[in-house]
């Protein structure tokens, strides 16, 4: 009441102005374009004195900017300007840091390669070569105060040489045989070994020129001896590498359990006492002995079931902004049905797993079946074939290639279909087809023995390396790796597409007793009776 009192008493002009503003504030406000229509506008809106002042201050601010010194810029001042800091000067790309620890990695890998190599040939030529330079260098440095050499000096030489001769054979033999993998750590044993020997060859050094080379022993007998004693240390050393890298571990002491990772195809293996790198070599080579190829192909359909009854499962946002309100409830409606008819189908999934696998193997028997018909209807063309050539001029006589190139159509689109049902098409190349083919025939073998390979799925050594899709292994435990095995090692063997899990297991101690069974124990009387109740 107070307020509209106050506003009865004001001027026509003041309540014009007042209702001029409260008729602006009842329209929505709404977003105007900022053009200089909309400037001039405004200034039409403000008092006459307001719009003088502002006209003085930008006449003012005007007179300074055109006093100040004029200063020359380029068009593309902001393009040559340079700011020289450390990251400017380091940066490099993601792909360069990869591909430079890649090179660094390639090299490293060729310097681990071949350095032991090389290291066990120095110390081979240094074992091989000091009993010869013991013997040499006295007839040399001091001939002519040297003792004769007798009878059993000259005996110790032929001991020497042929020491020398079968010990070389047994270094060739232990240690310079190809390297079956580079493995991510020295050996412990070769490392002792090695030490070992480089330490039993400098004390010898030491002694020969405290002893021999510096008081110029004229027995030269003696250093015979003593250069057949170092010989006979290195065959002892040679004796304990044996043992150490050969003989020890041939006992089994533990059971492997190898699982691989995608289809779950496991085998069990018995081994010896083996650190984790050298287990994880063994099992490799058991690996490619022994397990099936490794198909992606035969998982894509596991893989396409799960999606297909996760595409039938839908939901449905009712609460959308252009649902109406109206039509909410039967959308919900609609929504909670489909979600439990999905839940039906998932119920149903064995049902189609079921009758999915039975066509599966309706469809690989009957491809089987056409398969065998036509090999064997090709060999027998085969046969008959060869009995016309015995009657043919030799001119006419194919060799075996060209029989099998001329056989092949005739099998091969059973061959490509049945491989294609088994998904294992990728695995055989023509080529590899008509290669096995000729062979086949060239050794008199029956359809059964060509159709074997193709059949039953082979170990992974059966085909080449380009199937193997695992060229490079990645070993992954907790433990060191140049560790020993024991009961409850676990680690894993990675490659590109899948992994090896390893788990070892002690073997069980057993303990066999004896039991004495008396031969006459299990002897018995059979009375037969020559007349029986009536």
């Amino acid at each position: 009441m107070e307020i509209e009192a106050v506003s009865d008493t004001k001027p026509a002009a003041v309540k014009t102005a007042a209702a001029r503003r409260d008729l602006w504030s009842s329209i929505p406000p709404t977003p105007l374009p900022k053009t200089p229509q909309f400037i001039t506008e405004n200034r039409c809106l403000e008092s006459p004195h307001l719009q003088q002042n502002k006209e003085m201050r930008r006449r003012e601010l005007h007179e300074k900017i055109s006093q100040a010194p004029s200063v020359e810029k380029d068009d593309n001042w902001g393009e040559t300007t340079t700011a020289v800091t450390g990251t400017s000067e380091l940066s490099v790309s993601q792909e360069e840091v990869v591909g430079l620890g890649k090179g660094i990695q390639d090299r490293t890998q060729g310097f681990r390669r071949y350095l032991p190599l090389a290291v066990g040939s120095c110390v081979g030529l240094l074992v091989l070569a000091t009993p010869l330079v013991f013997l040499l260098l006295p007839a040399v440095m001091w001939p002519d105060r040297l003792q004769v050499c007798g009878a059993a000096c000259e005996g110790l030489f032929l001991s020497i040489s042929f020491k020398l001769l079968i010990l070389l054979v047994a270094v060739w033999a232990l240690f310079l045989r190809p390297n079956r993998a580079c493995l991510p750590r020295v050996c412990v044993y070769r490392a002792f070994l090695i030490t070992l020997t480089l330490l039993l060859t400098m004390s010898y050094w030491l002694f020969y020129g405290v002893r021999i080379l510096d008081a110029q022993d004229e027995d030269y007998h003696g250093i015979v001896q003593f250069a057949v004693s170092l010989v006979d240390s290195q065959l002892f050393v040679h004796y304990l590498a044996v043992v150490l890298l050969e003989l020890r571990q041939l006992q089994p002491c533990y059971s492997v359990c190898v699982i691989r990772s995608t289809d779950g195809e496991t085998r069990h293996y018995n081994i010896g006492q083996l650190s984790i790198q050298r287990a994880a070599l063994s099992i490799l080579e058991y690996y490619y002995r022994d397990f099936p190829l490794h198909n992606p192909a035969l998982l894509s359909a596991s893989k396409h079931r799960a999606a297909k009854h996760l595409a039938g499962l839908k939901v449905y946002n009712v609460d959308a902004p252009g649902n109406a309100a109206g039509a909410q409830p039967s959308n919900g409606n609609q929504s909670r049905a489909m979600v439990t008819a999905a839940g039906k189908r998932k119920d149903s999934a064995h049902n189609e797993l079921y009758y999915e696998e039975a066509d599966y193997e309706r469809r690989v028997r009957k491809r089987r079946a056409r398969l065998v018909v036509a090999v064997e209807e090709a060999f027998t063309h085969v046969r008959r074939m060869k009995k016309e050539d015995e009657r043919a001029t030799p001119s006419d006589i194919m060799d075996v290639r060209e029989a099998a190139l001329a056989i092949f159509p005739s099998m091969a689109r059973a061959l490509q279909k049945y491989l294609r049902t088994t998904r294992r098409q990728h695995c055989h190349s023509m080529e590899s087809i008509q290669k096995h083919l000729a062979f086949c025939l060239v050794n008199n073998m029956s359809p059964k023995a060509f159709l074997e390979a193709y059949l039953m799925p082979g170990p992974t050594l059966q085909y080449g390396p380009e199937r193997w899709m695992a060229d490079q292994w990645t070993l992954v435990s907790e433990a060191s790796v140049t560790s020993g095995i024991k009961q409850g090692t676990e680690f894993l063997l990675k490659c590109l597409d899948f992994s090896l899990a390893i788990t070892i297991k002690s073997i069980p101690y057993i303990r066999l007793t004896e039991e004495y069974v008396d031969p006459k124990s299990h002897k018995f009387l059979l009375l037969l009776q020559s007349e029986t109740s009536v």
